[in-house]
């Protein structure tokens, strides 16, 4: 669950939710300046490729579908967990990327996509000096905090893991004459890349977890920041995007990458009060509040007014 707290209300948006919000973004993508996904180099069937570039980013947070139905709730306001806290748990964490890369079984370009996120976040923490294009938008200012102790050992074998699953899909690809060029460095990189920042960008609508460029955070698109290291045309032609709040839920891109200027995206939320120490159960209480839709206008600096 993402939680952001704003207007002394906790405002609240499921994991899958915020994947599909990622997944209209990937739909979106794509202009004169900036190549649309499956068109960063020349393959077989780009639309085919673009299909599943999409899938994958709107489904990359499929395995916590079950977390979501029965949370685990913050002692402090009985309401779900936020995503921050849920990741103390590695363990746990990892087991979600495990029941989500089983989900779709035949979907071997998405899971290959898929899993690559989880080895970049977890890889990051193992590497001294990580390469700015393997870097999550969510450490765009600062590095992750270090593996929790004891917990090193999990982690490389959890990695050992995504790496044999890995190269089962990448053997299903590599057999198919219409798949096998997406494998390719020069054509899977910038879908890779490509997953994280629409994650990214996603979670900056969606939470308050991106840092801002100064201060604390707000999250629900209120802050500034950069996104870096984005695949423009192809791998080697890659971009910064700022993001700039201009008004109440209306920020600008700049360079602005979508085929609609403005763009306008909506994500259901459920909104509580700070301050209601109900002693519902949260289920009661869940179902009872009705979604209400978080509607952002994107756009691009010349659309600013």
């Amino acid at each position: 669950m993402l939680k952001t707290e704003k207007n002394n209300r906790i405002w609240l948006v499921t994991q899958p939710d915020h994947g599909l919000l990622a997944g209209t973004l990937a739909t979106h993508w794509g202009n004169r300046r900036f190549h649309r996904l499956g068109e960063f180099t020349s393959v077989e069937n780009p639309a085919k490729l673009r299909l599943q570039a999409v899938f994958a980013i709107a489904q990359h947070d499929n395995g916590w579908l079950e977390w979501e139905a029965e949370p685990g709730l913050s002692r402090s306001d009985h309401l779900p967990a936020d995503l921050s806290e849920m990741v103390r748990d590695q363990q746990d964490g990892m087991n979600r990327w495990r029941i989500g890369l089983r989900r779709f079984p035949d979907a071997s370009y998405a899971n290959l996509l898929i899993s690559e996120h989880p080895r970049l976040l977890y890889g990051i923490r193992k590497t001294a000096a990580p390469e700015p294009v393997h870097v999550h938008p969510l450490f765009w200012r600062a590095r992750p905090e270090a593996l929790l102790p004891g917990s090193e050992n999990a982690v490389d074998a959890f990695l050992d893991e995504l790496e044999q699953m890995q190269s089962g899909w990448r053997r299903t690809l590599a057999g198919d004459e219409e798949t096998r060029n997406w494998i390719e460095p020069e054509s899977l990189r910038p879908h890779v890349r490509m997953l994280q920042i629409l994650d990214g960008l996603s979670l900056a609508l969606t939470s308050s977890l991106i840092p801002a460029r100064s201060g604390e955070s707000r999250g629900l698109g209120r802050d500034a920041f950069e996104l870096r290291e984005v695949p423009r045309t192809s791998w080697g032609d890659r971009v910064t995007i700022d993001f700039l709040p201009v008004s109440e839920n209306s920020v600008v891109l700049d360079p602005y990458p979508f085929d609609l200027d403005p763009l306008r995206v909506r994500v259901p939320v459920r909104v509580f009060d700070r301050n209601d120490r109900s002693d519902e159960p949260f289920q009661t209480r869940w179902y009872a509040t009705s979604p209400e839709l978080l509607d952002f206008r994107i756009g691009s600096s010349a659309a600013r007014l």
